[in-house]
Parts: structure tokens; C-alpha cells; sequence
């Protein structure tokens, strides 16, 4: 078995991934107001937050760009096949199976509002989707 990263690859799902966090969760994008209403985090909070959130989506959307680059490395190298529907179902099953289950969990015990858990659990499908998207069209 072979472990064989894209380099070009991540970068491209790190591009795509920033992309999706910002669409999805900007004071303009799709769910941003509605998150903001749900956290209670305003825009007065994130400014007096400064650039700490915004460093630990880079750090966190590059360690997932690579898990998700070796994931379907591997799933390519095991299958014999490097398809894009071959990274999709590695995002599926990494969304699935770490995050969904994760988020459900912590929101659930934390009484966050069910419309918080979709919100944030449909972005990170689409997170984990569009960057093994990336991936397997330039594997």
C-alpha cells in the first residue's frame, strides 16, 4: 500500500474549504445571521475576538484538507481506483462517521438548539464533500 498525497490537491481543498466557511457563515452568506441569532456571538463579539477564530479555521480546514488527502489516498490505493466518487465517499463516510457523529453528540449534551446541529452539520457535509471533491479530480 502506498501513501500518495496531491500537494497541488490540498491546496486547491484548502482554497475550496476557506470558500465554503466563508459563503456558509458570513454576515452576507447563507446561514450567517441565523447562526449569529442561534450562538448569540454578534458582531461586536467577533471583533473584540480579532483574528483568533479566523487562525483556527485556517489551522483546522489545513488538518482536515490532509486527513481527508490521505483518507483518500488510501481508499484509492485499497479500491484500485481514484475516482472522484471514490473521494466523495470518503467525505461521506469522514462527515458520517467523525463529524456528524461528534457535533450531535456535544450538541445534544450542550442543549444547543437542534437548527444549530443542521447548520453546522450541513456545512460540514458540504465542507467535507466540496474539498474530496477537489481532491478527486486532481488525484
Amino acid at each position: 500500500m502506498e501513501l500518495s498525497i496531491n500537494w497541488l490537491a490540498v491546496v486547491v481543498a484548502i482554497v475550496v474549504g476557506m470558500a465554503i466557511a466563508w459563503i456558509w457563515y458570513s454576515d452576507w452568506g447563507l446561514v450567517g445571521s441565523a447562526w449569529r441569532e442561534l450562538t448569540g456571538v454578534t458582531k461586536e463579539d467577533s471583533a473584540r475576538a480579532g483574528k483568533a477564530p479566523f487562525a483556527i479555521l485556517v489551522v483546522s480546514i489545513v488538518v482536515t484538507a490532509l486527513g481527508l488527502a490521505v483518507a483518500c489516498s488510501l481508499a484509492s490505493d485499497f479500491f484500485g481506483t481514484d475516482s472522484i466518487w471514490s473521494a466523495l465517499a470518503v467525505g461521506l463516510a469522514a462527515w458520517l462517521g467523525f463529524s456528524l457523529s461528534t457535533l450531535a453528540q456535544h450538541n445534544g449534551f450542550e442543549q444547543k438548539p437542534v437548527r444549530l446541529t443542521v447548520i453546522n452539520g450541513a456545512y460540514q457535509l458540504v465542507l467535507f464533500l466540496g474539498m474530496t471533491a477537489a481532491i478527486g479530480l486532481l488525484e
